[in-house]
């Protein structure tokens, strides 16, 4: 089982929804960031449950205590551990489901590959394995931050309801004044109607994040096996639920003609400019200093609070009765986890880029 993520900035994940504690190493963290620990537990409250009527009733305090690799509030190059208890778990909601497999949940697979599982809320398959992640996107945020690279995503999408492509046309600073985390409060209202009419039916809903990178540098990525884009979809496509990664235009540009959607270039002065962004920021694999933007694609969630068929570990057809405390709708929570991914990849690629041009 790989828990390993990134090549010199890498992030060593631990723990299960259901166990004592989540947590991780962050290793190859340049020394002297300044690290808030106040901006890291924000990170952290970001994702936790229980924010809002749109999100799981599960209360975690999700409190990350960082073990070593800080010093005097600066990274120190070595390894940084750090934990995040956890205290809220309702093991007994799951005894249902030892003998059961959960429709479009990892529980079949999981236990075809490795003989066995723990049904406790799907172990290491569990979304709560993503506070780990969050808390090493904050710490590259931190060291970015220094760069003049700034990380923000927002929910574009829930169900039929979606904004605009232009995510120019939209005030940031508003993503976090509603439950939903989007930036335009008109559809940020009919999101959160949409969610609430699904959860009152027992049901789920998917959705989009955006996520916008703004500042990256000219020259991040490589043209062959480890192009920009490549890692920024490995990375998006890991978090759970996620069934979809698009940069720039995507699937729209399919169906336009080059002569439309070349980003042409430009004398800028001091500097050469591009008169439009369709590539996303990235060409060739490599980032060209453009905004990169990236569409993130998440279904909706599996667990549903009715009633299903299913079968059983001997293959015999079984009814599932779910029980327990479950997002209607995943998308909200998972802003700041695509904006950590983003964070940590581009960190890495950024170090990468570093030990190879002279």
């Amino acid at each position: 089982m790989r828990n390993v993520f990134g090549n010199i900035l890498t992030l060593t994940t631990f723990g299960e929804s259901h166990g004592e504690a989540v947590g991780g190493v962050i290793d190859g963290m340049p020394a002297g960031v300044a690290v808030d620990m106040d901006f890291v537990q924000h990170e952290l409250d970001r994702r936790r449950p229980g924010q809002s009527r749109i999100t799981t009733a599960r209360q975690e305090a999700d409190h990350v205590e960082v073990l070593s690799g800080v010093f005097e509030g600066k990274t120190t190059g070595c390894p940084i551990g750090f934990v995040v208890r956890n205290d809220n778990q309702h093991s007994q909601d799951y005894d249902n489901l030892r003998r059961l497999f959960r429709p479009s949940h990892a529980d079949y697979t999981y236990t075809q590959k490795y003989g066995l599982r723990d049904h406790r809320g799907g172990g290491r398959s569990s979304a709560r394995e993503t506070i780990s992640r969050v808390v090493g996107g904050a710490f590259a945020k931190l060291a970015l931050r220094q760069l003049g690279i700034n990380v923000i995503a927002y929910t574009s999408q829930v169900g039929s309801i979606s904004l605009g492509r232009d995510y120019r046309q939209f005030d940031f600073s508003l993503i976090e004044t509603n439950p939903v985390r989007c930036p335009d409060p008109a559809t940020a209202k009919a999101m959160e109607q949409q969610i609430l009419d699904v959860k009152a039916e027992g049901d789920t809903i998917g959705g989009v994040v955006t996520c916008i990178v703004e500042g990256c540098p000219v020259g991040l990525g490589e043209p062959a096996f480890s192009k920009l884009h490549s890692a920024l979809g490995s990375a998006m496509l890991s978090i759970n639920a996620v069934k979809g990664f698009e940069l720039g235009d995507g699937f729209d540009i399919c169906a336009r003609r080059g002569s439309e959607v070349n980003d042409i270039f430009y004398n800028a002065g001091d500097h050469i400019g591009l008169r439009s962004n369709h590539s996303g920021g990235i060409q060739g694999g490599i980032s060209n200093g453009q905004d990169i933007v990236m569409r993130i694609a998440f279904k909706p969630v599996a667990t549903l609070l009715r009633q299903q068929p299913t079968v059983d570990l001997d293959g015999q057809d079984a009814m599932l009765d779910m029980r327990g405390r479950h997002d209607p709708c995943v998308v909200p929570r998972a802003v700041p986890i695509v904006e950590a991914m983003a964070a940590m990849t581009l960190l890495d690629f950024y170090l990468l880029n570093k030990t190879v041009t002279l």
